[in-house]
């Protein structure tokens, strides 16, 4: 993991993850797409301002997404459990440069973005990772992506160069007993809209 990365802040039927990004809308910097396993559980959720929570205990002056207001697609016991202990959950902030992940929540996230390389990457409570870099995206479309240690996290799907995903509590990938993030019981996808 790149120095500094953290700060602290106190199956069948494949289904795609990943949305074009001509189908995001105009005005808002990112949409939210909720996840329960490898179904989507409500519909695309655009967001304008430049912070958002994705939370199960709201917070006052904070908008975003209530998972609790969304019927559960799925009757597992992970999900159910994961759902329940969510808490104050994810923030994301659009900040100069790029995108921020903040974990308001008592259990660790897990994040892949593709500024970030093929990894996923463990964010502790009560710390925040730099989650997508503008910087970073713009060197990699100049070098057609070809960079080394660039590159999709393994799973299914098509890799979207401006799409976060976000596991709440589980981790995914080889380093994991969950070898895909459609088997994370939530998980949220950040579908980007490339800055102007």
């Amino acid at each position: 993991m790149p120095p500094n990365i953290l700060e602290d802040n106190h199956g069948k039927g494949r289904q795609e993850t990943t949305v074009s990004c001509r189908s995001l809308g105009e005005g808002s910097w990112c949409k939210l797409a909720y996840w329960e396993q490898g179904l989507r559980v409500g519909r695309l959720f655009p967001v304008w301002e430049d912070q958002v929570g994705i939370y199960s205990d709201p917070t006052p002056g904070l908008g975003g997404l209530c998972l609790p207001r969304l019927p559960s697609r799925s009757r597992s016991r992970a999900v159910r459990r994961t759902r329940a202990t969510l808490g104050r959950g994810l923030l994301l902030s659009r900040q100069a440069g790029g995108v921020w992940a903040h974990n308001r929540g008592q259990r660790p996230l897990f994040l892949h973005s593709p500024t970030l390389g093929p990894h996923v990457h463990k964010v502790p409570a009560g710390h925040a990772i730099k989650a997508f870099d503008y910087e970073e995206e713009e060197d990699d479309e100049d070098d057609g992506g070809k960079r080394a240690g660039k590159g999709p996290a393994e799973g299914p799907g098509p890799c979207d160069l401006h799409a976060l995903r976000i596991s709440f509590a589980k981790g995914w990938g080889p380093r994991y007993s969950r070898r895909f993030i459609t088997s994370c019981p939530c998980w949220v996808e950040v579908l980007l809209n490339a800055p102007r």
